[in-house]
């Protein structure tokens, strides 16, 4: 397996050298994932196909970025990336080609797949709380969030990040876009200090006090219960979990997924290895990689974190309809004065 690593203002020479170096049997992978577990992933399907993965990493922007730039020369045959959002940016910048796959199909369920990509694990994206500043029965709800009770205790990154973004695209499509807006304006004018940070930010803040309540994705969290160090430890002894409206819509899903480009060379390789990521043996490499978990329902996630945190329902909502709702969260964010 080749793996590169190229900085965003790289010699576009040298990715036509790579294109054009490449035979029938290899693979070119745009990858916004960094897992050490991923390694085990791609070396696995090169030794079942004899199919070579040729690999370059970066940030979502970055790759999206690149791909843009090499237009129909570009030797990717493959974008993998995380959360609903960055895919539907791919999708808006029509770079994905549809992909007909039977294995597909019958492997992963309707809504956490379209016609262009497809999702390999998913997370949720849960509330948590200081035990001893807010009730876990105050805060069953999203909703609760925005409640009066709230006011000085809520903690949140900024609302132009994907999963925010994803968040209330989900809740636009439950609630409809002006409540979903009301909700905003109630959770704004509840924050304990102005969005900032990543979720493990927000998880720390609840710990230590600085505000009530925040909301994470499960795989921040779950890093931290698996964690070997006394200060993640104690972070996690000082919070609480709360699985949102599992009395309504259940807790909202996302995604790390993936697609074909349109500039695929190695179209036949490409839905093979799209394939592969829906096979048991890979289900449970992909989602562990992150501490997810896998799309498969044939496939038990074996984290001791996330059996900890126990089942739940999950928000069933199709994530193409997230996709198609993220311009518009954004500007109900915008307009609720969310940073």
């Amino acid at each position: 397996m080749k793996r590169l690593i190229i900085p965003l203002l790289a010699p576009l020479a040298l990715l036509a050298t790579a294109a054009t170096s490449v035979s029938a049997e290899e693979l070119n992978l745009y990858s916004a994932r960094h897992y050490q577990t991923d390694e085990a992933l791609y070396a696995n399907f090169t030794k079942q196909t004899g199919i070579r993965i040729n690999r370059i990493e970066a940030k979502e922007d970055e790759l999206l970025e690149r791909i843009r730039n090499e237009g129909a020369a570009s030797p990717a045959d493959i974008f993998i990336t995380v959360d609903a959002a960055r895919l539907a940016k791919a999708d808006e910048l029509g770079l994905f080609a549809p992909v007909k796959s039977k294995v597909l199909e019958s492997r992963i369920p309707a809504n956490l797949r379209s016609a262009d990509w497809f999702a390999f694990s998913t997370r949720a994206r849960v509330i948590i709380h200081n035990k001893d500043a807010v009730k876990s029965a105050d805060v069953q709800d999203y909703e609760d969030l925005a409640k009066p009770a709230m006011k000085g205790k809520v903690c949140m990154r900024s609302g132009s990040h994907p999963y925010n973004l994803s968040l209330m695209s989900a809740l636009i499509a439950h609630l409809g876009e002006q409540k979903a807006e009301e909700w905003a304006k109630g959770v704004v004018a509840n924050f304990a200090r102005a969005p900032k940070g990543g979720d493990t930010d927000q998880i720390k803040a609840v710990a230590a006090g600085e505000c009530g309540v925040a909301v994470s994705n499960t795989y921040y969290l779950a890093r931290l219960m698996r964690s070997d160090k006394p200060e993640d430890r104690k972070v996690m002894e000082k919070i609480a979990i709360v699985w949102p409206n599992q009395k309504s819509f259940g807790a909202h899903i996302n995604i790390s997924g993936g697609g074909m480009l349109k500039t695929a060379q190695h179209k036949e390789a490409a839905v093979k290895f799209l394939e592969y990521l829906a096979s048991d043996e890979a289900q449970g490499y992909f989602a562990d990689g992150n501490n997810e978990w896998p799309v498969v329902s044939s496939v038990a996630a074996k984290n001791p974190a996330l059996e900890a945190m126990g089942k739940f329902r999950a928000d069933a909502l199709p994530v193409a309809t997230l996709a198609k709702n993220t311009a518009i969260a954004q500007k109900v964010y915008d307009r609720a004065g969310w940073r």
